[in-house]
C-alpha cells in the first residue's frame, strides 16, 4: 500500500478522519517510517500552536486583579491636566471675545476663515514633501503585500494544501494591480508643467510650488502646491490642495478643492465640492451641475446649471443659478443681475444681513430665517439623547466585559499609565488616518484600510468606556476586582465625564483628552496581547 498524503495525515492529527480510515492509517504507521515522521511533525506543530494560544489566554485573563495606582502621581497628573485644561479654556474665552482687526481675521483659528486657512496651510506644507513620501509608502505597502502573500501564503498553504493554478494567477494579477505605478504618473518639482502640446494619458499626481496644466490630462489631476493653474483640459476630476487654485480652461469632471482661494473662469462639466477661504466664479465661468462648499467668502458671477449649497461668512450672488440656492452663515447679497431658478433658503444670524436687490429674480419661494441659539438644556430631547448615549455606553461596556473580560480590564488598568498612554494615544489619533490613506492607495490594501478604519472608529468610541471605568475605580477604591466593581466604576466615571463634557470650552478639551488616553491604553494592550503570538 502507498504512503498517505500530508493532507490525510493532517486530518488524522486534528481528529477529523473517518474511523475506518484512521484505523488503516494507524496500521500503516507501524510499518512506514516516512509517514510516522510526518505525523509526529504535525503533532508537534499542533502542540506549539496550542501552547501559544494557552499563553495568550492566560495573559488576557490574568489582569482580573487590579493593582491600585499610586495615588501621589495619579492625583499629581490629574492636577497638572486640570491646570492645563483650565488655562486653555481661559485663553480660548479671551481669544474668542477679543476684537480681531479685519486685516488679521485670517489668523483667528476660532473663525471660519481662520480654520480654513489653518487646514489649507497644513495640507500645503504636507504636500511639498508628501507626494514622494506617499509614493514610497505605497511602494513599501505593495512589497509588504507581495512578501506576506507569497511568503505567508506559501507557508500556510504549503503545509496543509496546495494552491490551485487559477488561484495563483489571480494572486499575481492582484499583486500587479496593487503596485502604485498602475495608471498613475507622478511629477514632483518646484515648477510642474504640462505644456500646451503635451497630452498625459494617465491620472497625473503633481506636487510643487506651482502646478500648471496647459495641455491635456486624459485622467484625473491630483495637484498639491502653492499655486495650481488649469489653463488646458482635464478630462477627469480635479483634486486640488493649494493656496490658490485657478481654472481658466476646462475640467470635464468634478472639482474637489481644499484651498485658500478657488477661482473658476473656465468650463466645469459637473460640480464643485470644497473647503476654501475664498470662492469666486467669474462671469465667464460655467458650472455644469452644482456647488457644495464651505467658504469664508463666496462670489458667484457666472452660470451654475443646478443648485448651490454654501456655508459662508459672506455670500455675493450676481450670476445665474438654475435651481435652488441654499445658504447658511453670515451675510447674503443678491444684486440686480442675480437670478435663482428655484427656491431661496437662507439661515443667517441677523435679518439685516440679507440684501436682495429689486432687480434680482427668484422664481421659487423665499425662506429666510434667523438662527436663534437656544440652550439645549431647555429641550427634553437633549436629556433623552443623553440617556440613550449613557445606556448605550454602559451596554457596550457590559458586553465587552462579558465577551473579553481580561482585555477590557487590562486596558482599563493601562489608562493609569498616565502620560505614556496620553502620548501614545495622540500618536494613534493622528497617525492611523495617515496609515489608512497609505493602505488605501493599493488595490489589495483597500480592504485592509476599511477594516483599519472600522477598528479605529470603534476604539475612539470605546475610549470613554475605558477611561470612565478607570476614573470610577480611583474614586470608589473598591477592595475587589470583580466584574461588578468594574461596572460600578464605569457608571460613576461615565457620569462624571458626561457632566464635565458640558462645561464650555473645557468640555471639548476633556473629551479630546479622554479619547487620547483611551486610544493609548487600547494600543498598549494590543501590543501586550500580541507579544506571545510574535514570540511563538
Amino acid at each position: 500500500m502507498g504512503c498517505y498524503s500530508e493532507q490525510t495525515c493532517a486530518l488524522a492529527v486534528d481528529g477529523e478522519l473517518a474511523a475506518d480510515e484512521a484505523r488503516r492509517l494507524r496500521d500503516h504507521l507501524t510499518t512506514c517510517r516516512r509517514c510516522r515522521a510526518l505525523v509526529d511533525a504535525l503533532r508537534a506543530e499542533n502542540r506549539v500552536l496550542s501552547e501559544s494560544l494557552h499563553e495568550l489566554q492566560d495573559e488576557a485573563s490574568s489582569p482580573a486583579v487590579f493593582s491600585h495606582p499610586r495615588w501621589s502621581w495619579v492625583w499629581g497628573d490629574l492636577a497638572i491636566m486640570a491646570a492645563v485644561l483650565a488655562l486653555g479654556s481661559i485663553i480660548s474665552v479671551w481669544f474668542d471675545e477679543l476684537s480681531i482687526p479685519v486685516a488679521l481675521e485670517w489668523f483667528n483659528p476660532f473663525s471660519l476663515s481662520g480654520r480654513t486657512n489653518v487646514i489649507s496651510y497644513l495640507f500645503y506644507h504636507f504636500a511639498l514633501g508628501g507626494t514622494a513620501m506617499l509614493a514610497d509608502y505605497a511602494a513599501v505597502v505593495g512589497w509588504i503585500c507581495l512578501l506576506l502573500l507569497f511568503g505567508g501564503g506559501a507557508l500556510l498553504l504549503g503545509r496543509r494544501g496546495r494552491l490551485s493554478q487559477p488561484g495563483l494567477r489571480l494572486l499575481i494579477v492582484l499583486l500587479a494591480l496593487s503596485l502604485p505605478s498602475f495608471a498613475l504618473e507622478r511629477r514632483h518639482a518646484d515648477f510642474v508643467a504640462v505644456a500646451a502640446s503635451e497630452t498625459v494619458d494617465d491620472t497625473l499626481l503633481a506636487a510643487g510650488n506651482t502646478v500648471r496644466v496647459e495641455g491635456v490630462v486624459n485622467g484625473d489631476l491630483l495637484a498639491f502646491g502653492r499655486t495650481v493653474e488649469v489653463r488646458g483640459t482635464v478630462k477627469g476630476d480635479l483634486i486640488s490642495c493649494a493656496q490658490r487654485t485657478e481654472v481658466s480652461g476646462t475640467v470635464e469632471g468634478h472639482i474637489y478643492a481644499l484651498s485658500h482661494s478657488l477661482d473658476l473662469e473656465g468650463q466645469l462639466g459637473h460640480s464643485i465640492y470644497g473647503l476654501v477661504q475664498s470662492l469666486h466664479v467669474d462671469d465667464r465661468g460655467r458650472v455644469g451641475e452644482g456647488i457644495v462648499v464651505a467658504a469664508g467668502d463666496a462670489s458667484l458671477e457666472g452660470v451654475v446649471k443646478r443648485s448651490v449649497n454654501i456655508f459662508t461668512g459672506n455670500g455675493d450672488v450676481s450670476g445665474s443659478i438654475g435651481r435652488d440656492l441654499t445658504m447658511a452663515g453670515g451675510s447674503l447679497t443678491l444684486t440686480n443681475t442675480a437670478r435663482v431658478g428655484g427656491n431661496l433658503s437662507a439661515r443667517v444670524h441677523q435679518l439685516k444681513e440679507v440684501h436682495i436687490a429689486d432687480g434680482a429674480s427668484i422664481v421659487g419661494k423665499r425662506d429666510i430665517q434667523v438662527n436663534v441659539r437656544e440652550s439645549h438644556f431647555t429641550r427634553p430631547r437633549f436629556y433623552f439623547h443623553q440617556a440613550v448615549w449613557f445606556a448605550g455606553a454602559m451596554l457596550v461596556g457590559w458586553l465587552g466585559l462579558l465577551l473579553f473580560p481580561g482585555f477590557f480590564q487590562a486596558t482599563t488598568q493601562l489608562v493609569g499609565s498616565g502620560w505614556r498612554s496620553l502620548g501614545l494615544g495622540v500618536g494613534v489619533l493622528a497617525g492611523v488616518p495617515v496609515a489608512i490613506v497609505v493602505a488605501a492607495i493599493t488595490l489589495v490594501g483597500f480592504p485592509v484600510s476599511l477594516m483599519l478604519l472600522a477598528v479605529y472608529l470603534a476604539a475612539i468610541y470605546l475610549a470613554k468606556v475605558w477611561v470612565g471605568a478607570f476614573l470610577g475605580r480611583i474614586l470608589l477604591k473598591p477592595s475587589g476586582a470583580t466584574k461588578g466593581d468594574w461596572l460600578l466604576g464605569l457608571l460613576v466615571g461615565l457620569l462624571i465625564l458626561t457632566i464635565v463634557g458640558f462645561i464650555p470650552y473645557l468640555g471639548g478639551l476633556v473629551r479630546l483628552g479622554v479619547v487620547c488616553l483611551g486610544l493609548g491604553a487600547f494600543a498598549g494592550q494590543l501590543y501586550r496581547a500580541s507579544r506571545p503570538v510574535m514570540t511563538a
